[in-house]
């Protein structure tokens, strides 16, 4: 059964959950409205839409934030895990997730141990890579035609290094005008130090051979646009040599470690990035004064060597007097030995012509041998009187021929003894005329063809007498006559002509 008593009535309204969220969220809106927290930053992400969403947490608490696309570019960083910053924004809560969070608008770092725990990061990693090696350092141009200046265009940085530019050596000054603090300084610094580097060497404007990243002191939250991880490595990817010019003596940035050369102020690296004219005059007059010197130097010590090469050269005119002398004095006496030499060589000629036997009677002589030689023959083979008649004439042709030429030889020899200056005595010329002479005898008996018979050759002629020398020449059944030491016989041919041919050719062969 329904209890039939009423319900109790209670006076405490009654809200919806959207009514409570929205109650609480004017809540915290109107309390707070802006606040500065400080913490450290921790899960921070960024979304593919722009926005970023992170965390800031000290011992105890933790709080959720958010910054909205539009306030990224004037948040004033970078949100980085570990870093400790006082974040300025509003509370606002998330009533679908019945959270607060904070809408962050500005960041800054909390203090200066903060800003150099974040700079001493940043320096290690880079160290790591190798951007600080001493190695990947260039050395500055000696006379740069054009220097760039990364800078701002308002101050006193820009103004002091164009009058000591102009007081030491006037050149072309480019100026890429940056903002060297503040929202964004980084990225134009970064992007200025790249256009540089980017120019073409041949264009207008031209490319500059140097540059300068300069500004004047401030703070360490005012330099830290040169501690940014883009400007360190947009100088250490560019190819011109550079200069890093920021802030005082005693400051240090990190655009430092990797420039090629740290000035300790915008004047002093002016005076870096180009030298002095007046320096260049007198180290040039200096240079030009010792190469005076020196040539002079080199001058005086040739001039002592060449004096001492002269000395030790010998009177040259008087060595030509001398020769000249004697070779007048051999030509004297060269005109003088001549015909008493010519008179002795004819004196001597006349002696040796006197006892010259007499041609004719060698010729005699040999004649007479010839003809025993020819009797002996005669008697010797009655058979070959034709031959022999024909072989002594040959002879005798040999003889008188031999006999010609023995004559021609001493009639040479005597003229080239009545010619030359030699003491060739004309006995022995007519001695090895005599031996040549008795030589030919025993020649001729031994060309004879009746010596060659006698060892038992046999001599084959026609019937006519004609000497036959070749197979391949006689005719089948042709008549042959063969001549024997001790008489001739008749012969007849026999055999094929070709195979005698053959024969022939083998024996050629």
């Amino acid at each position: 059964m329904d209890d039939p008593r009423p319900l109790p009535v209670s006076n405490m309204p009654e809200y919806t959950v959207s009514e409570i969220s929205g109650a609480v969220k004017r809540t915290l809106e109107t309390t707070f409205g802006r606040v500065r927290i400080r913490g450290e930053l921790t899960e921070v992400k960024r979304y593919p839409s722009g926005h970023i969403y992170l965390s800031l947490k000290d011992e105890s608490s933790k709080i959720s934030g958010i910054v909205w696309k539009g306030s990224v570019a004037r948040l004033g960083m970078v949100p980085e895990n570990g870093t400790e910053v006082i974040a300025t924004g509003r509370i606002s809560a998330y009533g679908e997730r019945s959270s607060y969070q904070l809408i962050i608008e500005r960041m800054e770092y909390a203090g200066a141990g903060a800003l150099l725990a974040r700079i001493e990061a940043i320096r290690l990693r880079l160290a790591a890579e190798g951007l600080f090696d001493a190695g990947r350092k260039r050395a500055l141009p000696g006379l740069p035609r054009v220097i760039g200046v990364v800078t701002s265009e308002r101050g006193a940085v820009i103004q002091d290094i164009k009058i000591t530019i102009a007081r030491r050596f006037p050149t072309t000054i480019l100026v890429w005008p940056v903002p060297v603090q503040g929202e964004g300084a980084a990225e134009r610094i970064a992007a200025a130090i790249a256009g540089f580097d980017a120019m073409p060497g041949g264009g207008d404007p031209p490319r500059p051979d140097v540059l300068i990243v300069a500004r004047g002191g401030g703070s360490l939250e005012d330099l830290m646009a040169f501690n940014e991880e883009l400007v360190v490595r947009a100088v250490a990817a560019c190819q011109i040599p550079v200069i890093s010019a920021v802030g005082h003596e005693t400051d240090t940035t990190l655009i430092d470690f990797v420039s090629d050369r740290r000035a300790p102020t915008p004047t002093a690296a002016a005076e870096m990035a180009i030298p002095a004219r007046a320096d260049l005059i007198a180290d040039l007059a200096q240079k030009g004064s010792r190469l005076i010197g020196a040539l002079n130097r080199l001058a005086q010590e040739s001039r002592l060597r060449l004096v001492r090469a002269e000395r030790g050269i010998p009177d040259l005119p008087g060595l030509l007097g001398a020769a000249r002398q004697r070779l007048d004095d051999r030509t004297e006496r060269a005109l003088m030995a001549l015909p008493s030499l010519v008179a002795r060589r004819r004196v001597v000629l006349t002696s040796v012509e006197r006892r010259l036997p007499d041609p004719r009677s060698l010729t005699a002589a040999a004649r007479e041998a010839m003809r025993d030689r020819a009797l002996r023959l005669r008697l010797s083979a009655p058979g070959l009187v034709a031959i022999r008649r024909s072989g002594l004439d040959m002879a005798s042709q040999k003889l008188a021929g031999a006999v010609h030429r023995a004559m021609t030889v001493l009639r040479g020899r005597a003229e080239r003894v009545m010619g030359r200056v030699s003491a060739t005595p004309l006995r022995s010329a007519v001695r090895e005329a005599r031996a040549h002479l008795a030589g030919l005898g025993p020649r001729l008996d031994a060309a004879s063809p009746m010596a060659l018979l006698q060892r038992g050759y046999v001599l084959v002629t026609t019937p006519a007498g004609l000497p036959v020398t070749s197979a391949a020449s006689v005719k089948p059944n042709g008549k042959l006559r063969l001549h024997f030491a001790d008489g001739a016989i008749d012969a007849v041919a026999q055999g094929d002509r070709k195979r005698a041919a053959g024969a022939q050719e083998r024996l050629d062969l």
